[in-house]
Parts: C-alpha cells; sequence; structure tokens
C-alpha cells in the first residue's frame, strides 16, 4: 500500500520555481518512491548507489551528465559532489525549471554544496517519516492552534486511544513498515542501522569506532525529550565532549535527531539556554533502547518522553511538509519551570505542554512565566524602555489523550494528539 504524501505540494511549488530540486531526508523515509511516483516517463533515473555509476560521477561527472541528461533524477546525489558545478553549467545554459531532481541522506553536507555551487539555482525540500495524518489518509495542513482550526480536525481525523497511540509510536514512521504486511519490525530496523552506519556515517564522516557510534546512539535515544549534556553524552559513550557534540551534529544533519531551541528573550530570567534534543523516528528509538512490544513500552518510566517525542515529531514534520521552517521552541528556567513546546509565528507566542493524560489537572500553570513579556496595548509605554521585548501571548493547548477538543479557560484548550 502507498500512503500519499504531504510533502507533494511543497515538491510541486518548487519545481516549478528552480532548475534544481534537492530532496533530502533520512534513508527509507519515501524520498525516491515519492519522485518516481511523480515523474514522467520523459525524466531519467539514475541511483549512485550503484558503485559503477557512482565512480563515473565522481571520476568523469561531465561524462556522467552527458549520458544523464535532463529532465533526470540523481538518487543519492551526496556520493558524488563533484556533480554540482556541472549541474550549475547546464542549468544555466537550459535555464528550465525541474531539469534535476536530486536525493541526499547528508542533510547538511548536502546543504553546504548545493549552496557554493548552485545559490539561487536549487530549491531544497527537507523531509521525514510517514506523519500521523498520512498514515491516516488525512489531507491536514501545518499544526497550527487556531480552536476553528482544531475543531475542523477533530471532525474529520479517526479518534485513537492510549493503546493505539503507543503501537503507533512504537512502530514509527518508515513507510516500508505500513506498506508491506508482516514485515519483520527488527530486522528492519538493524537492516536500517548497519546501511545507515556503513553508507552514510563511515563514507562521509570518517567515524572510526562504529561500535561507539551505536552505543552514542542508544545513548542519546535514551535521552529523547530531555535538554543536551554533551558531557554526560560522552560520559555515557567513553568518548569526548568535542566528540559528543559532532556525532550528535551528525545525527542532526541526517535527520534522525532535530534540536529544538530555547525561547529567548531579554525580560525573561535565567532561561536555561541548552537545546532539547528529540529523535524523529520513534520506532527507531524504541528499538535502540530494546522494548520488546507497545504494550510495555506504554507502561514504562519511558512513556511520558516517547509521547512527548512522538508530538513534537508530528508537528514538526507538519511544518516540514508545508514547505516552512518549524517555529518551534521551549522554555525552561534555573527554578525547573517548564513549557514543552512555544509556537512562535508573527510576533505570536502559543505556548504548548504535552501531557500523556486524557484531561491533565494544572497543566498549564506554567504558561504564567511568559507573563512579563506579554503585550498589554493598554498599558505599554513607549517610552519606558521595555516595549521591544514585549510580544503576544497566543491561544495555547494542552495535547494530550483527550477524546476532543475542549476549552480549559479562556485561553486554552486541550487538544487531542492524534489530530496533529
Amino acid at each position: 500500500m502507498y500512503y500519499e504524501r504531504a510533502i507533494q505540494k511543497t515538491i510541486e511549488n518548487v519545481n516549478e520555481t528552480f532548475p534544481v530540486l534537492l530532496l533530502t531526508g533520512p534513508r527509507q523515509v519515501g524520498k525516491t518512491t515519492l519522485l518516481e511516483r511523480m515523474a514522467d516517463s520523459g525524466r531519467k533515473r539514475v541511483s549512485l548507489d550503484n558503485p559503477t555509476l557512482r565512480a563515473l560521477a565522481k571520476s568523469d561527472p561531465e561524462l556522467f551528465l552527458q549520458r544523464y541528461t535532463p529532465p533526470v533524477l540523481i538518487d543519492e546525489v551526496q556520493y558524488a559532489p563533484e556533480l554540482f558545478p556541472y549541474i550549475k553549467i547546464i542549468v544555466d545554459q537550459r535555464k528550465q525549471p525541474g531539469d534535476f531532481w536530486l536525493t541526499g541522506s547528508q542533510i547538511f553536507k548536502m546543504r553546504k554544496d548545493a549552496a557554493e555551487s548552485l545559490a539561487g539555482r536549487v530549491g531544497i525540500v527537507p523531509m521525514l517519516g510517514l506523519s500521523n495524518s498520512e498514515i491516516n489518509e488525512m489531507d491536514f495542513h501545518e499544526f497550527t492552534l487556531e480552536p476553528e482550526n482544531l475543531i475542523k480536525r477533530v471532525t474529520e481525523a479517526p479518534s485513537m486511544n492510549v493503546q493505539e497511540v503507543f503501537q503507533r509510536i512504537y512502530q514509527g514512521s518508515m513507510p516500508r513498515l505500513y506498506e508491506i504486511d508482516n514485515v519483520n519490525r527488527e530486522l528492519f530496523f538493524e537492516s536500517y542501522l548497519d546501511t545507515y552506519i556503513s553508507r552514510d556515517i563511515r563514507t562521509l564522516e570518517q567515524v572510526a569506532d562504529e561500535t561507539a557510534f551505536i552505543t552514542f546512539l542508544k545513548v542519546v535515544a535514551a535521552r529523547t525529550a530531555t535538554n543536551v549534556n554533551y558531557e554526560v553524552l560522552a560520559q555515557e559513550t567513553g568518548i569526548s565532549a568535542p566528540t559528543a557534540k559532532h556525532w550528535l551534529s551528525i545525527l542532526v544533519s541526517c535527520g534522525v535527531v532535530t534540536l529544538i531551541e530555547p525561547y529567548f528573550n531579554n525580560a525573561l530570567k535565567r532561561v536555561v539556554k541548552s537545546p532539547r534534543l528529540y529523535f524523529l523516528d520513534t520506532g527507531l528509538c524504541a528499538h535502540l533502547l530494546g522494548w520488546g512490544s507497545p504494550e510495555v513500552l506504554e507502561r514504562s518510566a519511558m512513556s511520558e518522553a516517547f509521547f512527548e517525542t512522538w508530538v513534537v515529531s508530528e508537528v514538526y514534520k507538519s511544518y516540514l511538509n508545508a514547505g516552512k521552517k518549524p517555529p518551534l521552541y521551549f522554555y525552561r528556567d534555573s527554578n525547573k519551570k517548564e513549557i514543552d513546546l512555544i509556537l512562535y509565528q508573527d510576533g505570536i507566542a502559543h505556548p504548548v505542554e504535552i501531557k500523556k493524560a486524557a484531561s491533565p489537572q494544572k497543566a498549564t500553570k506554567n504558561f504564567s512565566v511568559l507573563k512579563p513579556i506579554e503585550k498589554e496595548p493598554a498599558k505599554e509605554d513607549a517610552f519606558n524602555g521595555t516595549a521591544h521585548l514585549k510580544t503576544e501571548i497566543g491561544t495555547g493547548g494542552v495535547i494530550c489523550l483527550a477524546s476532543d477538543v475542549m476549552p480549559i479557560d479562556e485561553k486554552n484548550w486541550y487538544i487531542p494528539a492524534w489530530i496533529i
């Protein structure tokens, strides 16, 4: 079974605008499958996973592009960055949008190479695994907290109980686990890790100790939904703190992990400034930690962290699929007061708590920490030196296991996690 991808509209817009489309993201999230379904019969297709073709692309990129002329789809192009200067020459001559479709799984490296060689000519689209709405075959836009949008979603999306939510968390977001019946999940993830390490990490990043890197992956997985502490990551892996920082940057660049930055405003005091890390595929995270079933995971001490990780990754994907940078932040201060997410858009901060409960009590109590920056037009004195620090505090929410969208008070709502 094939699932329609929400990001297709974004890809179509980029394809109509730029001569080069670069679709980046982790392995196995469906990049090539999607582009192959979108391609017409006249578009050539070639993968640099093939060692013979990869050698030709690296040793004689001009000859390679004479053989594979546009329009063309080049898969795993990160293996031959030598192609980029010659692609630039071709697109400058032809000036045709959509000539080159490229895919790659090294996001940071790809952006750097593309920015240097194809500046102004390439549209870069990051892609992750299936979203919950895609699996449910719902065409939702990016997640926002407008009540009318939430109410519309809850009337359209199929409801999910806690067992169904944790089954999805445990399964993860890799399309192959949903498109083919009876896939062995354990073998799939073991093969994925072997491919990820042997092809992407060892080939492109020269990580010498693969065993230590797998250990590092497991340590990071155990710390999903926590603030980054490089010293602790290093100690638990047996490596140096600079190595831990470099290895975490690899995971970020490959789309395995994302870092959510703290919300910062000079009017807020004692704000913790280290980012918070989240795995972007909860299935891979659960596999690395050895959880044997969704039922065991749901009853475990890490169930809250996995629920939060799943919710954040779903919100994050909704913005990427819409072609937008996720406007996500979090708040934590030295008094350990936290707000799990802050959606900051158009000068408005929307606080969000994430709780694995049906109707969590007092979940919005920490929203008051934003009071010092709340704009009060009737009282604001433009000459008191603080007006520039003020912002509007918008609708807030508690994303939880509620069965319906329900008001908490005049400004905050309970939001079922399954409508994201």
